[in-house]
């Protein structure tokens, strides 16, 4: 069922949990999402790039939303990184109810001023926003930042920019990269703790992929609601493809199938990490005893609610 990131990511806060957010280009990465999502009884996010949403145009929006439609778990569609006034209107206007209005890259004052207006017209079509202040290093779908571009989020100008561009999430830079890990990760916890007791909204984390269970644990407890997943999952499609070029006569269904399964397997990994396995129990869904069936999970102990779009 299509869902609201917003409901999605506030109830993951109340109950000490996050969202796992991946990013998909296609159909077989969409199927390998929402098939972990159903097995685990998780929410989950459909994430597009700007580089995929230029690729596939609103014909791979529909696909997602469709998707997330027909999902026996609460399934969120979300445009990643935009800085584009141009792509935020076509994501708004193929039906994209959460939007990333990506202002890093800019000085600060007009990153405020980027996201303030951005977000001004993605309320008025009905979708959340998220935005980040800092800069993360890394390269991801060709966007390249120098580790000596990087800039952390200053927990004071996280309050001003929350205030003035009345944004509902925020991704935070402590250390977090793009793509992979070279050396060992680093994330600043203190400077997180004090980003969370400044601000009101739910924190987002991008570059999860590679981030050890501990710090990922550790970032759970200090509030961050959302995880930002792509280089471990493109990978595995990536690896599929390569072993499969190998072969004299490939099958391609049987290739997708196997890139599908490779995908499903590093995602189901994610969403039991980030201790969303089983938050997805419908109390009042006509598909509960078709979830409960399919799950892999026991009912969680806690109640939880799943919120679908009005």
């Amino acid at each position: 069922m299509l869902a609201s990131t917003s409901e999605l990511l506030n109830t993951a806060r109340r109950n000490a949990y996050a969202i796992g957010a991946f990013n998909v280009y296609n159909l077989e990465g969409v199927k390998a999402v929402i098939d972990a999502a159903e097995a685990l009884q998780s929410p989950a996010m459909l994430q597009l790039h700007p580089s995929a949403l230029k690729y596939g145009k609103s014909p791979l929006v529909a696909l997602c939303m469709e998707a997330a439609r027909k999902s026996l778990v609460p399934i969120s569609v979300h445009l990643d990184h935009s800085t584009s006034e141009k792509d935020i209107h076509l994501a708004l206007d193929a039906g994209i109810k959460s939007i990333m209005a990506d202002g890093s890259p800019l000085p600060y004052e007009q990153n405020l001023i980027f996201t303030r207006e951005m977000t001004k017209l993605s309320h008025a079509n009905g979708a959340v926003v998220e935005a980040e202040i800092g800069r993360i290093s890394g390269t991801e779908d060709g966007l390249t930042i120098e580790e000596k571009a990087a800039k952390m989020t200053d927990p004071l100008e996280a309050v001003e920019f929350i205030k003035e561009t009345q944004v509902d999430f925020l991704a935070v830079t402590i250390g977090n990269v793009h793509g992979k890990y070279f050396s060992e990760p680093k994330l600043d916890f203190p400077r997180l703790a004090k980003i969370r007791a400044s601000v009101p909204v739910p924190l987002v984390l991008h570059g999860a992929s590679g981030l050890p269970e501990s710090m990922i644990n550790q970032s759970i407890k200090l509030g961050v609601s959302k995880f930002n997943v792509n280089t471990e999952v493109r990978e595995a499609y990536m690896d599929v493809l390569k072993t499969s070029s190998s072969l004299s006569d490939p099958d391609l269904l049987e290739v997708m199938e196997k890139a599908i399964d490779a995908m499903r397997s590093v995602i189901s990994d994610k969403l039991q990490l980030f201790g969303s396995a089983g938050k997805a129990y419908l109390h009042q869904s006509p598909y509960a005893d078709e979830l409960t069936a399919k799950s892999t999970s026991d009912k969680p102990a806690e109640t939880n609610q799943v919120f679908v779009k009005s």
